[in-house]
């Protein structure tokens, strides 16, 4: 595979892009899920992600990645590493990692690795997808055709922060925090309730109709399959600062408070627009404080929570029978009648 098209370079996908940087910034905030019709650019937009993030630390050469700063989310072979003042350190690319729709189970949280069963007689665990992606992003096309009990599994995981395989002898435990990002066409099938509440965001990619941005989306990708180094030099500056605002707002983010009032606003914009559950809250704060970090601002104000509760809370909006109107007019309804932050 050759290198992604720069993140920086893509154009009339700023909902999607916002919130994939958030997911960056802040990984609790949630998976991003990426509904729109074919063509538009889904997986060109998550898959330019992975060469934006900046490399993260592992501890050398463990199959999981783990931290080296986190030593109570170590796997099990970490923890029985001999004990030293400090682990061995590498530096690695923060893993983007695609799940094919046709994957088996075995691949998606490992197996046995049978070529050390045959030839040494070793009952020897062979990572799958969920170790790959662990402290990353797992990528997942056409998300809302995947085989249910795939969905049942990735629920699980995401729900535990781990994963456990206990089969043909073996019984293994390992980290898999990753952040799930599914893209999809609504007209192919719905998601399974219980995984779209697992995805912190949710965003609408449509085809643009203004003349100008096709025109511009069309002449950049044309650009870029014709001299692929020439192009991606030429946003090498917008990548590098767009990496380092990253790195910024990930070391600002602790800094940056959530008074009372944006709370309350928070939860009136939730009831207001019939939320099921209190996730819509907890997102909406977690992402709109990584934006006033990404923004340098030092407390969540109206503009973050107005900049991202679309795409925080369009996919949690309970069905009225009454409102044929779309989740996203519901919302802006919503936020023109509940107006700033007050306090």
């Amino acid at each position: 595979m050759g290198n992604p098209f720069p993140f920086s370079a893509i154009v009339g996908q700023d909902e999607l892009k916002l919130a994939l940087v958030a997911a960056a910034i802040d990984p609790t905030i949630g998976g991003v899920l990426i509904f729109g019709d074919r063509g538009t650019g889904k997986s060109t937009a998550v898959r330019a992600l992975s060469a934006l993030l900046p490399p993260m630390s592992v501890i050398k050469g463990c199959r999981y990645h783990c931290d080296p700063a986190d030593p109570d989310a170590w796997c099990s072979e970490c923890r029985a590493r001999p004990s030293r003042p400090r682990p061995a350190v590498a530096k690695v690319p923060v893993p983007v990692v695609d799940m094919p729709l046709g994957a088996t189970e075995d691949r998606v949280v490992g197996a046995l690795n049978l070529e050390q069963a045959l030839g040494a007689g070793v009952r020897a665990f062979e990572p799958g997808l969920l170790a790959q992606a662990n402290r990353g992003f797992l990528y997942i096309d056409e998300v809302n055709l995947l085989e249910d009990h795939l969905v049942d599994l990735l629920i699980d995981v995401a729900a535990s922060g781990e994963n456990l395989v206990e089969r043909e002898g073996l019984s293994v435990r390992h980290p898999a925090r990753f952040v799930l990002v599914g893209s999809g066409n609504p007209e192919e099938g719905e998601l399974r309730p219980q995984l779209l509440d697992r995805f912190g965001m949710s965003v609408e990619v449509a085809t643009p109709l203004d003349l100008d941005l096709r025109v511009e989306i069309v002449r950049r990708r044309d650009q870029f399959e014709r001299e692929p180094e020439k192009f991606m030099q030429g946003w090498n500056a917008a990548q590098a600062k767009l990496q380092r605002d990253i790195v910024a707002a990930r070391r600002r983010l602790a800094q940056v408070r959530v008074s009372d009032a944006a709370l309350r606003w928070a939860a009136q914009l939730c009831l207001r627009v019939g939320t099921d559950g209190l996730r819509g809250e907890l997102t909406l704060i977690r992402a709109a404080r990584a934006l006033a970090a990404l923004h340098h601002r030092g407390s969540v104000g109206t503009a973050e929570l107005v900049q991202i509760a679309p795409a925080a809370l369009r996919h949690r909006l309970r069905r009225d029978p009454l409102d044929d109107t779309g989740s996203g007019a519901r919302i802006a309804r919503a936020l023109a009648e509940l107006g700033p932050v007050v306090g």
